[in-house]
């Protein structure tokens, strides 16, 4: 008889569990946590995972170049580039459908055809170049529909397992651990709850408090977080929730309201066996995200370094007659993780002893004319793309603050560490937002800035840097 979280609560093996909470790396908990789940196994085949669709979409498109008999560099061109464009996030879902994902692949195989379409050089007909994005289609379409087919299977025959915690140990978190005992075929074996112990009969051990979530990361290789509504309150969640970026992990969240529908749609969203759940989107701060954005800052940071390079020569002998003393100003500043670095800029003032401890204003006496222009363009950021390339900094992110400022910043607004989850940026979505200098708000700067964390894309990043540039020419912001 399935059960129904209304009988005794059992066990994965069909033994009582009196719900008394065992502590974190107990034997106890281990062994009655994870029975039945390699510890590795989880962490192994979530790599295998990521690797299936990607797999499939390198055949797809070779099985194109094969068949049409496309040979010309044009041919690899398109392939690469709609590889990377299907495979640059990995989105990995539960139960992957190819229904709910037609839409997204169409749109990532279209973006290569319209540069690609402007290659006149090439000499290949635009009609040529769309039949080979037609049958690219389909046999990419149908390639992830075999590759969705095998992750479905895989996780119905328990050869693809991630372990899941469920923070919330209520009628929904309860709800959520019966569902996932009685479906094995999501792959998702419950090991425990996060919650506190209120002496009630439990389904499933508690392996500490919400607080504890990074370190049953650590101790149990656990592959999905399932945050349910437990006692925990949401601003403290925030807080533990963010410092799971450090893990190979994914996280869902049961929307409120879901009994009325209430939750969003598209491929965050899923549901188990009609429970719906969303997973969080934190690109930014995950790995892949970060090597992602630092191909991206090495490439375009070189290419603006070369291209402004007279401007910046300009500069430095301008700043070098204006006035006596070095042409950059160097200032320790705090980048991703609490690192500090050496930030450079163009000297705009006269010899400023104060500047790790004061704020520096637009009406101080001691900026030198020269200084006042580069300041009023932005020019005196631009050394700051050495700092990009020498991995210190990021083209887009929160702008670095001074030691000093950071450690008064961190005891009195609320969530300001968090900003240094990604490295730190020359320009940032607070600054387009006219957020920079001493008269605008902190807590806003944080808030727009951890917005941008949550919400990153290269194509973000794209616009932040377009709209800094209008500002240089413009003289806004300054």
């Amino acid at each position: 008889m399935p059960e129904t979280g209304l009988g005794p609560p059992r066990d994965r093996v069909g033994e009582p569990v009196s719900g008394t909470p065992a502590p974190i790396g107990s034997s106890t908990t281990t062994r009655r946590g994870l029975e039945g789940t390699p510890a590795r196994g989880g962490r192994l085949s979530q790599r295998t995972l990521k690797l299936i669709p990607p797999a499939f979409d390198v055949l797809a498109l070779s099985l194109v170049i094969g068949l049409l008999g496309e040979e010309h560099p044009i041919a690899f061109a398109y392939a690469a580039c709609a590889l990377f464009a299907l495979n640059v996030v990995p989105r990995p879902r539960i139960t992957p459908k190819l229904s709910e994902d037609i839409g997204w692949i169409l749109s990532r195989l279209a973006i290569p055809l319209l540069p690609l379409s402007f290659l006149g050089a090439w000499d290949v007909p635009v009609r040529e170049l769309a039949r080979f994005g037609l049958a690219a289609a389909g046999c990419v379409l149908l390639g992830r529909g075999l590759a969705y087919a095998l992750i479905r299977l895989g996780r119905a025959k328990g050869m693809i397992v991630e372990p899941t915690v469920i923070v919330g140990a209520g009628p929904i978190g309860t709800q959520v651990a019966d569902t996932l005992k009685q479906h094995p075929e999501f792959g998702l074996p419950p090991v425990g709850f996060l919650d506190v112990q209120d002496g009630r009969d439990l389904p499933l051990p508690v392996l500490g408090l919400a607080s504890d979530l990074p370190e049953v990361l650590r101790q149990h290789e656990i592959g999905r977080v399932i945050v349910a509504f437990g006692s925990a309150r949401e601003p403290d969640l925030v807080g533990i929730l963010r410092a799971c970026d450090a893990f190979a992990v994914e996280v869902h969240l049961v929307p409120r309201f879901f009994e009325l529908g209430v939750g969003p749609e598209g491929p965050e969203a899923e549901d188990l066996w009609g429970l719906p759940i969303v997973r969080l989107n934190r690109a930014a701060a995950r790995r892949t995200g970060l090597r992602l954005k630092r191909i991206f800052d090495v490439v375009i940071g070189t290419v603006i370094l070369v291209v402004f390079s007279p401007l910046m020569l300009a500069s430095a002998v301008a700043v070098r007659w204006s006035s006596p003393g070095p042409i950059l100003f160097r200032q320790q500043r705090i980048g991703r993780q609490g690192r500090v670095f050496e930030l450079l800029k163009f000297r705009t003032m006269l010899m400023n002893d104060d500047a790790d401890t004061q704020w520096s204003v637009a009406e101080d006496a001691r900026v030198t004319p020269v200084g006042w222009v580069l300041r009023r363009t932005s020019i005196d950021e631009l050394p700051q793309l050495v700092n990009v390339l020498r991995g210190d900094m990021s083209l887009v992110g929160p702008r670095p603050e001074r030691p000093h400022f950071v450690d008064q910043f961190s005891s009195s607004v609320p969530r300001y560490g968090d900003r240094h989850r990604v490295p730190a940026g020359l320009t940032g979505w607070a600054q387009v937002h006219g957020l920079r200098g001493a008269s605008t708000s902190i807590p806003e700067r944080i808030q727009l800035d951890n917005y941008y964390i949550e919400h990153w894309s290269l194509w973000r990043d794209v616009v932040i840097l377009a709209r800094t540039f209008r500002q240089m020419i413009s003289g806004e912001g300054r």
